[in-house]
C-alpha cells in the first residue's frame, strides 16, 4: 500500500502555545492509524486541521496525491465523529443516517436503499424508527458511524468516540469499530489519550507530545522498542533505572554503571555515547524472580535484592523488589501453577533476571515529562527511594 494521506511539517500556534509542532507522517491506504498523546499534545488539534476546521499556520496537507490544505471542510472527502456523536434529537435513527444525502438531494429510492446498508452493517435495523434519546451510548455511536459512512468519504476521523462510554460499553465498541473498519476498508484515523483503545484497534500508531510526534509504529514496536522516555512511560508499566552508559561490549550493546548495581550488560540501539547520562527501561513482564541464583549466558543481568510487596491477581503475581534505592515492579504470569510449591513471600531475599535485549537505554526524558516519571510502579514508570 502506498502513502494515501500525507501530512507534511504542518505547524499550528494559538498565540503563544504551539499546538502542532512540524508535525510530518504518512497514513496509508485503507489503514486504521491512531494518534496517541495526553491531553494538550496537539493531537485533536491535527485532526481538526485533518478535517479542515483548522488551518495550519505552516505545512501542507495531500490526500491522494491532491493538495487538500485550503479546501473548506464540506469539499474535502473527509468525515468526522466527535465525542458527542452531535445526532439531531428531533430526527429518527434513520433520518440521521441519511441526513448527507438528503442535503446531496440523491434519489429516495437510492437513498433509502443507501440507509438500509448502513443500518444493516452497524446493526440498527430494529432501532431505525426511534429518536436519539430513545438509545443507548453505544447505539448512537454506530448511528454517528453510519452517519458518516454513508457519504462515502476516503477518510473517517475519530475523535475520542468512545470517551463518553462506560467500561463495558467501551470494550463492546472497541471489537465493533474493528469489525466496521475491517469491512468498509476506508482509511480510519483515531485521536485517543487511552493507550489501550489505540493499542488494540490500531495497524499503526503516533504517540504525540508537547505537539511533536516522539514515534510512529506499530503497536508492538511502540511497547517492545521504545524511542523515548516519554513513549517507555506512557506506553505500559516500566521501570526506569538512571545511570550512565560505560564501554561497548559489541556492536549492539553496552556496559551500562547504575549506582547499587553491578555493571550491566544492555542493549543500545540508540548508539548512546560512554559517559553520557541515560535512562534504562524496562517492562515488568521482562523479569524471571527465584530464590536459586539461576545460571544464564552472557546476555543476562542479573541482581539479588528483596521483597517488599507481593499481589497475587490469579493470572500473574505482582512483586515489588528492593534494590539499593530503587523499587522495582516484576510481573510473574501463572502459565503453570503449583500448589505445592512454596511462594515467594514479602521480605525474602531472591534474585531477579532480564536479558539485555529486553531492557533499553534511553536519552533522559525532558522537563515536559516529569510528571510520568513520578508515577509509581502499579501505574506507569518505577518508585525511587527518597
Amino acid at each position: 500500500m502506498g502513502e494515501f494521506l500525507e501530512i507534511d511539517t504542518v505547524s499550528k500556534n494559538f498565540s503563544t502555545l504551539c499546538a502542532v509542532d512540524r508535525v510530518s507522517l504518512s497514513i496509508r491506504k485503507g489503514e486504521f492509524f491512531s494518534l496517541l498523546g495526553p491531553s494538550g499534545c496537539g493531537k485533536t488539534t491535527l485532526l481538526r486541521i485533518l478535517a479542515g476546521f483548522e488551518h495550519p499556520d505552516k505545512g501542507r496537507i495531500l490526500l491522494d496525491g491532491q493538495d487538500i490544505t485550503a479546501l473548506p471542510p464540506h469539499k474535502r472527502r473527509v468525515n468526522t465523529i466527535f465525542q458527542n456523536y452531535a445526532l439531531f434529537p428531533h430526527l429518527t435513527v434513520r433520518q440521521n443516517i441519511a441526513f448527507g444525502l438528503q442535503v446531496q438531494k440523491v434519489p429516495k429510492k437510492k437513498m433509502d436503499e443507501t440507509v438500509n446498508q448502513m443500518l444493516h452493517l452497524v446493526q440498527l435495523e430494529s432501532q431505525a424508527e426511534k429518536k436519539p434519546m430513545q438509545i443507548s451510548g453505544g447505539q448512537k455511536q454506530r448511528v454517528a458511524v453510519a452517519r458518516a459512512l454513508i457519504m462515502k468519504p476516503q477518510i473517517l476521523l475519530l475523535d475520542e468516540p468512545l470517551a463518553a462510554l462506560d467500561l463495558k460499553l467501551r470494550q463492546k465498541m472497541l471489537l465493533e469499530l474493528d469489525l466496521i473498519h475491517d469491512e468498509v476498508g476506508i482509511t480510519f484515523v483515531y485521536v485517543t489519550h487511552d493507550q489501550g483503545e489505540a493499542m488494540s484497534l490500531s495497524d499503526r500508531i503516533a504517540v504525540m507530545n508537547s505537539g511533536k510526534i516522539e514515534q510512529i509504529g506499530t503497536p508492538a514496536e511502540i511497547y517492545e522498542a521504545p524511542r523515548s522516555s516519554f513513549v517507555a512511560a506512557f506506553i505500559g508499566d516500566t521501570n526506569f533505572f538512571e545511570g550512565e552508559a560505560r564501554d561497548l561490549v559489541s556492536q549492539d550493546y553496552s556496559r551500562l554503571r547504575i549506582e547499587g548495581f553491578p555493571d550491566l550488560i544492555c542493549f543500545n540501539d540508540k548508539n548512546i555515547m560512554p559517559g553520557n547520562p541515560v535512562f534504562l527501561s524496562i517492562r515488568p513482564e521482562k523479569f524471571g524472580i527465584g530464590r536459586i541464583k539461576p545460571e544464564l549466558n552472557s546476555k543476562h543481568n542479573i541482581v539479588q535484592g528483596r521483597v517488599e510487596d507481593v499481589i497475587y491477581l490469579g493470572g500473574l503475581t505482582k512483586y515489588w523488589v528492593r534494590v539499593d534505592e530503587y523499587k522495582i515492579a516484576i510481573y510473574q504470569q501463572h502459565n503453570r501453577f503449583f500448589l505445592d510449591e512454596e511462594p515467594i513471600r514479602w521480605n525474602e531475599d531472591v534474585w531477579i533476571w532480564w536479558h539485555a535485549d529486553d531492557s533499553f537505554m534511553l536519552e533522559r526524558y525532558s522537563e515536559s515529562d516529569e510528571s510520568l516519571m513520578s508515577l509509581p510502579p502499579e501505574g506507569v514508570g518505577m518508585e525511587k527511594a527518597g
